[in-house]
């Protein structure tokens, strides 16, 4: 098992295919296998290296909220481990805040950017309180609580689907403090719309047509903010496109890599 430790904290990681280096960072509850259908498609063409943030996967958790931050910040002592200068960085939900929050934290490092099913905004007074009510539920009744009330919203098909198990898979392997650690972390979290209009790269916006959580007019709103972005609705899809209909998400990431590196052999 691959892990870096960050400030005592062992984090698992995977890095895996070969070609220009490309690091994911997943969605709330879930874990670094979300993005299997990716690694299966791509990796003969570029080398994924894709972390279980802390608190999730085979990561431990640390103390206190798992803030974006300290999440981008593991991701760039896991850059600095393995001797890599840049690599496009991409995030799912939450994976996107912490995206973000890497871009904040050194720009210089992200040689594109990929935001996936997320926001630039942050919570309001609403939405900062029901995270802090799931943190105590997750806590007090663990996860499953948390599974139900989300599994809905996160597919845009049958919550009985293939897909849907699988997503309700990786959300169990997470630990209730890894989920309320991440909850309050998301709370804190700043608006973004700042760091990407100061965004001079390269960048994608994917969303499902049919993403509940945050819809496609966020992700206008962001492709709006950088300059030249590119913008991809993928149809039918909900808030986890890359898993729910991942041949045209694949195709989508592809053309993008590709345009930035050139085909590869």
């Amino acid at each position: 098992m691959l892990t870096v430790t960050v400030d005592g904290v062992p984090l698992h990681y995977r890095d895996e295919g070969k070609g220009p280096p490309v690091l994911l960072l997943h969605a709330f509850a879930l874990n670094g296998r979300a993005f299997d259908p990716q690694v299966k498609a791509l990796s003969g063409r570029y080398r994924f290296i894709i972390p279980d943030l802390r608190g999730f996967g085979e990561s431990a958790l640390g103390d206190g909220p798992t803030e974006m931050s300290r999440i981008a910040r593991d991701a760039l002592a896991l850059l600095d481990a393995l001797n890599l200068d840049t690599a496009v960085v991409g995030g799912v939900s939450m994976g996107g805040y912490a995206a973000m929050a890497l871009l904040r934290e050194d720009a210089g490092r992200v040689s594109g950017l990929v935001l996936m099913d997320t926001q630039a905004t942050a919570d309001n007074a609403e939405g900062k309180a029901q995270r802090e009510t799931n943190a105590k539920l997750a806590l007090e009744a663990g996860v499953e609580p948390i599974i139900q009330a989300m599994l809905p919203k996160l597919l845009a098909g049958r919550p009985d689907s293939p897909v849907a198990q699988e997503v309700a898979a990786l959300m169990r392997q997470a630990s209730p403090a890894g989920v309320a650690a991440a909850l309050r972390g998301m709370a804190l979290r700043p608006d973004s719309k700042d760091i990407l209009a100061r965004y001079a790269g390269p960048a994608l916006v994917v969303v499902g047509e049919h993403d509940a959580l945050t819809p496609v007019a966020k992700a206008k709103e962001m492709a709006g903010l950088i300059s030249g972005a590119r913008l991809e609705v993928i149809p039918g899809a909900g808030h986890l496109a890359n898993q729910e209909l991942p041949e045209r998400f694949n195709a989508v990431l592809d053309s993008f890599l590709t345009s930035l590196h050139g085909p590869s052999a």
